[in-house]
């Protein structure tokens, strides 16, 4: 009955976000404050509550430097015969792809209702510019959104492999292995996402970097479960990960669109923070991506803790066994003779060998 409904929450963590998308409070320009833009707000807002936040901007110019800077996913300028709508592919090409449909919804609304003025049978014109578009090899971001989740995968095995590896004995060897491996990785990952598929196209040391940090973050973090916990840190941290933060994450949308909580959620595990990050690091030359950057450095500093000082924290090995200074405590110190005292008694008995090849057993103490 367990595995059933495992199956089912690991389903509905998955499906849920997906099937729950809409925008909510999404923030987003409007340039000017004219008659035509004011009517366009009081329509979004009254037709759809909550899904946008409006930010005012006295040009297209400073609307522009918004959306660079990510203050918005974009604006809109309108006025009494055009709509200029300004995008962001790269922030999300499903909220750019929202946009232009609100552009060509108030301008549909606005010829119907004879916005245009005396000439109200004029159809009015929109006009969607892409402000910071996505790479040209990979135009509706699928590269970007597809890398989240082998990521995840992967720095999980990492993890796994750096805490349970027997040539690694000492705390500060896992760490420089674990560091090493996802700098490894990271780089691999880079290849391909920008050498092979083109998906990646600026800021190439940092976005190997950032890319090196997400794997750092997560397999840290279940490097660090496992030192505490044992063999069943590793579960933890692949259902965190892997079924939370991964539908969570809102990398394949953006998390303004997630269900109201989800978004938070999501930016607080590796997955979210890093799949924003990197999005800020590719595209918009770091901005907006403080944040991010400080969940993914807290992370890989509790997982880096963990995996030097976690054994000694709990007393326990990585496999969930007492370590040797707390079984010594726990062995009897008087009465029966305890499992030590015969172990001690049964080396205690010398072999050799005879000439026929046989096994003679001297008893010491006859």
């Amino acid at each position: 009955m367990v595995l059933p409904l495992v199956i089912t929450l690991v389903v509905l963590l998955f499906a849920w976000p997906a099937g729950r998308t809409a925008p909510r409070h999404v923030p987003v320009g409007i340039v000017g404050t004219g008659a035509a833009s004011q009517h366009a707000v009081e329509g979004l807002v009254r037709e759809k509550p909550g899904a946008f936040d409006f930010h005012l901007y006295p040009d297209q110019q400073d609307a522009r430097a918004a959306i660079e800077n990510r203050d918005v996913y974009g604006a809109l300028a309108i006025s009494a015969h055009d709509i200029t709508v300004l995008t962001a592919p790269a922030a999300g090409t499903s909220v750019a792809q929202l946009l232009r449909e609100v552009g060509q919804q108030l301008a549909d609304r606005a010829a119907q209702q004879g916005a245009a003025g005396p000439q109200s049978s004029a159809k009015i014109h929109v006009t969607a510019l892409d402000v910071v578009p996505v790479a040209t090899e990979d135009p509706r971001g699928v590269v970007f959104s597809s890398a989240v989740f082998p990521l995840t995968i992967c720095a999980i095995l990492i993890g796994a492999f750096v805490s349970t590896a027997r040539g690694l004995r000492r705390p500060w060897h896992r760490l420089l292995t674990l560091l090493l491996a996802c700098a490894a990785a990271g780089l691999g990952a880079y290849l391909v996402a920008q050498g092979f598929l083109g998906a990646l196209p600026h800021d190439h040391l940092a976005t190997w970097a950032v890319l090196s940090l997400v794997l750092i973050s997560i397999s840290a973090t279940a490097a660090g479960l496992v030192r505490l916990l044992g063999h069943g840190g590793l579960g933890l941290s692949a259902a965190l990960m892997v079924f939370v933060g991964n539908p969570f994450s809102g990398a394949g949308s953006a998390p303004e669109l997630l269900p109201k909580g989800v978004d938070y959620v999501g930016q607080w595990l590796p997955p979210g923070a890093g799949a924003s990050l990197l999005r800020d690091t590719a595209y918009f030359d770091g901005n907006g991506g403080s944040g991010h950057l400080a969940v993914l450095a807290l992370w890989s500093v509790c997982g880096f803790t963990a995996v030097m000082f976690g054994r000694r924290i709990t007393g326990r090995a990585p496999g969930g066994a007492l370590t040797s200074g707390a079984s010594l405590s726990s062995l009897p110190t008087s009465g029966a003779a305890s499992p030590g005292r015969r172990h001690t008694h049964a080396h205690a008995h010398a072999r050799r060998n005879d000439d026929d090849g046989r096994l003679r057993t001297l008893h010491a103490g006859r």
